[in-house]
């Protein structure tokens, strides 16, 4: 595949002054043989279970779908209020950066969710809007072998999905990526779908394309990037089923 739009428990080494819990695991089994399973990461003030009716109807019957649920913590952008978040943002930017340790240990859940799972079975990450964008953190940890805090990143992704999600922490992507063969290597085998509304009127069209954009260019050219005319916040059918399609052609789930 290549870049194109078409309008259709933390394991951080650091001492965490408040340690946050994470949620109730929710999992949608396979109704086939099992030979992919992918973390499912909801949006902010959700939980797990938001989008498990929604996985259960996908005709991907050799899935499993394993959906946790983000800490309650108090986010900046909403004034501190609580809600359930990957990490805490003042702002939804690719600069911003401000809570590297939250998305450390949510990468670091998602991780450890997946360590779990059969040798034989592929693994994947995707999620909607905040959960977009710890999704594709976690691919950049999957490309650089390495957390942000520099701990090992120890899965091996062979998909990652976005919905309505922007990539956090993206200043120095590129050089990074550029600075290690083998980085630039992993980058460019990983199959990256995005999936943006035009209209979305929580985080804007044009941050989505940005980072889809960045990501290119730092290596990650084994990227889609598809938008939709007349879409907020939100899926549609049409989305969903462009996931389903994309996830059978890269993993044949």
């Amino acid at each position: 595949m290549s870049y194109h739009s078409s309008t259709r428990d933390s394991g951080s080494r650091n001492v965490r002054r408040n340690v946050l819990e994470f949620g109730r695991t929710f999992v949608v089994m396979p109704k086939g043989t099992h030979t992919t399973t992918i973390v499912w990461l909801h949006g902010i003030g959700e939980k797990g279970s938001s989008w498990t009716q929604i996985l259960e109807t996908l005709p991907l019957p050799n899935i499993k779908w394993i959906c946790p649920s983000a800490p309650t913590r108090q986010v900046t952008l909403f004034g501190g209020y609580p809600c359930t978040a990957w990490f805490n943002t003042s702002s939804m930017s690719e600069d911003d950066c401000g809570d590297l340790e939250g998305l450390d240990a949510s990468a670091t859940h998602v991780a450890n969710l997946l360590a779990t799972e059969p040798d034989d079975v592929k693994l994947g990450v995707a999620g909607f809007s905040m959960g977009a964008s710890v999704a594709l953190y976690s691919a950049t940890c999957r490309a650089l072998g390495q957390y942000g805090n520099g701990n090992r990143y120890p899965i091996n992704l062979s998909a990652a999905v976005a919905l309505s999600g922007w990539l956090p922490c993206s200043r120095f992507l590129k050089s990074r990526v550029g600075a290690s063969q083998e980085a630039a290597r992993r980058a460019t085998s990983l199959p990256i779908l995005l999936c943006h509304g035009r209209v979305d009127d929580v985080v804007e069209y044009k941050l989505g394309e940005k980072s889809a954009q960045t990501m290119y260019s730092a290596g990650f050219q084994n990227l889609t990037f598809r938008t939709y005319n007349g879409l907020g916040h939100y899926t549609i059918l049409e989305e969903i089923n462009d996931v389903c399609s994309w996830l059978i052609a890269c993993l044949g789930a």
